[in-house]
């Protein structure tokens, strides 16, 4: 997301942060998602560098993977404005890429086998050089969203109420089956090859403002990390740009599918700011408990069934889907019948009937729909 000054190279102490959190606009939303190339002979990675050379944008980027880009929206009051803007950004990277390559949006290459090669930047080299051959097996792309609150009180309550709904967001978006050619059995195989990083999946239940500084300060001091970016929980708020950043979400084949989901989680956060100025959020649950409907959702996404995080009831999915739905809708600005299309008839199920070989020239057809 652009139009923010980074204090993500150092950590900022608990003053600054809340200064941070609550100086945004609330309301305010922005989107990233990670994108691939592939050469249209094979279909499996080609270098992104040209695609990037050539739209000559800012919000197009180099990211980790050579085969990988990054498109970032800008700060937008309207999240209808930010899903224009990013499908925009994919038009223009469509258009750049030659009659060799394409664009598509997979959140797992669904024929790669292996470590891939790394982009040339010094980030990337930082990385190598910390995590190894694991840093190389990172070919994972999620839809970033990023949600500010103008306050920052509000904005670390919601982050527990989310932290809580990332299982049901997981499932919704859940939309990476395949890996090396074959279908892993899971609805999102994503977030398992990210575990083989530290500092992933469900983050940690913050306190306050100083326990969250004290941590960034103390991981960045004994060099666990170079700054803050390493971070890289699917919840975080982000210190560069004083938002909560949502990074539970596969990255969707389609800008409709985007769309979707990106206003649904708008929509979602407003009413779970609401509830917090009512005081009428519930305590944050323990992180394993979360973590364990966590691992239902990228095994059997919206087919799947949740444990009440309070009383451990089995509940479908589905219904919890829809219950969460429910509790956006009335911030919405258009409703959110696509949103509950996508619970009824998801994307994974698309994806395996036809199959990884098919699924990807699927994914290049579809990139600008």
């Amino acid at each position: 997301m652009t139009n923010a000054k980074s204090l993500a190279t150092a950590p900022p102490d608990a003053g600054r942060l809340r200064a941070l959190f609550s100086g945004t606009a609330a309301g305010t939303v922005g989107l990233e998602e990670e994108l691939l190339v592939v050469r249209r002979d094979s279909w499996l990675p080609a270098d992104a560098g040209a695609v990037v050379a050539g739209a000559g944008d800012s919000r197009v980027k180099r990211e980790l993977p050579a085969c990988q880009l990054e498109i970032a929206t800008s700060v937008h009051a309207e999240v209808t404005d930010a899903v224009e803007e990013l499908r925009s950004c994919r038009l223009l990277v469509a258009d750049v890429c030659d009659k060799d390559v394409a664009a598509i949006a997979a959140p797992v290459h669904p024929l790669v086998d292996g470590p891939t090669a790394l982009s040339g930047t010094a980030r990337a080299a930082r990385l190598g050089t910390r995590y190894r051959e694991v840093i190389g097996r990172q070919l994972v792309s999620s839809l970033q969203v990023h949600l500010a609150f103008g306050d920052a009180d509000c904005t670390l309550g919601v982050y527990h109420a989310l932290r809580d709904r990332l299982p049901e967001l997981a499932a919704l978006a859940a939309a990476s089956p395949f890996a090396a050619g074959r279908d892993t059995g899971l609805c999102s195989v994503r977030p398992v090859i990210a575990s083989q990083l530290p500092r992933q999946g469900v983050p940690p239940i913050i306190a306050s403002w100083e326990q969250y500084a004290d941590d960034l300060a103390w991981a960045v001091r004994g060099g666990a990390v170079a700054d803050a970016s390493e971070w890289w929980w699917e919840l975080r708020p982000h210190v560069g740009y004083g938002t909560l950043e949502l990074r539970v979400l596969d990255v969707q084949a389609t800008v409709e599918g985007t769309s979707a989901i990106a206003r649904f989680v708008h929509a979602l956060a407003a009413g779970l700011a609401d509830l917090h100025r009512l005081g009428d959020l519930q305590p944050p649950a323990p992180t394993w408990r979360i973590a364990e409907n966590r691992w239902s959702a990228l095994r059997d996404g919206v087919g799947g069934r949740l444990l009440d995080l309070r009383t451990g009831e089995s509940l479908p999915t589905r219904s919890c889907l829809h219950d969460l739905v429910d509790v956006a809708e009335p911030y919405a600005r258009d409703g959110l019948d696509e949103v509950r299309a996508m619970i009824e008839h998801p994307l994974v199920d698309v994806l395996r009937a036809l199959g990884p070989k098919r699924a990807v020239p699927w994914l290049a057809e579809v990139f600008t729909t």
